[in-house]
């Protein structure tokens, strides 16, 4: 809902009013897809299941955008991409292989794959709204209206009971600003100019990032799985990203 409402203000800086009369279906699902059921699916995931096993299923995103894109969006679909996607979702396997322990629900698995395909429904949807709705206004609305929708949803279920600390609040607007306002407008801006398949498959470089990250400001161990899970997730990246060979040879793509 901060983020939402720090969006809001850049959004009517930048792009003036949202336009809803003829718009507010398409922010509609937005809100539904991107927030509401992703956000709320993916942290009932983590309460069921084991961190990395969520975090290879909530990942199967990129896969099923790439497979969904094609019927959905008309994009391409080639034996290339699948399989480059396929190399990318291994190598997150690999890399999360080590925190699959624990036990497994079966509810938890169910909710990880739906937050998957929500989310990948909503990048594809913003894709076939690109032309309707205003990228700023894109994450403003629907991270502010859907924040809200959870905000009292949350209060409803679990209380309003928060322990302010000056860690928690530097975290939180922290996430805010930079983990919702600024990253979503990345990546809906990465996805209005490029094939959401294609762009989808850069995903598979968060676990990566996070992990690294770990262990140089937390001192976090990185073992072996990491090095191969990389080297994975960069030949599937560059498997996704490759235009097909004929185009080589009609002399209409440089190579890479």
């Amino acid at each position: 809902m901060l983020g939402g409402a720090l969006m809001v203000v850049l959004a009517f800086a930048r792009s003036g009013r949202p336009g809803l009369r003829e718009s507010w279906p398409a922010y509609a699902v937005l809100t539904l897809l991107n927030v509401v059921l992703f956000f709320s699916l993916q942290t009932l995931a983590i309460l069921e299941l084991p961190s990395g096993l969520a975090a290879v299923l909530i990942y199967l995103q990129p896969v099923l955008t790439g497979v969904l894109a094609a019927p959905l969006l008309g994009e391409s679909l080639t034996w290339l991409k699948v399989g480059g996607l396929l190399v990318g979702f291994a190598g997150i396997v690999v890399v999360s292989a080590g925190a699959i322990e624990g036990h497994v629900s079966g509810l938890g698995v169910g909710y990880a794959v739906a937050g998957a395909l929500a989310w990948a429904l909503g990048t594809i949807a913003f894709k076939r709204y690109a032309d309707r709705v205003d990228v700023w206004w894109a994450v403003a609305l629907p991270f502010l209206v859907g924040g809200v929708v959870m905000t009292l949803g949350g209060a409803a279920v679990d209380g309003t009971a928060v322990a302010w600390s000056e860690e928690f609040v530097v975290a939180f607007v922290y996430s805010a600003a930079i983990g919702t306002a600024l990253s979503w407008s990345l990546w809906f801006g990465l996805v209005g100019s490029g094939e959401a398949g294609r762009v989808a498959s850069y995903i598979f470089f968060v676990p990566l990032v996070s992990l690294v990250i770990g262990g140089v400001y937390l001192h976090e161990t990185l073992g072996p799985s990491l090095l191969a899970g990389a080297a994975l997730v960069i030949v599937g990246v560059f498997l996704v990203n490759r235009p097909p060979a004929d185009r080589y040879h009609r002399g209409t793509a440089p190579r890479p």
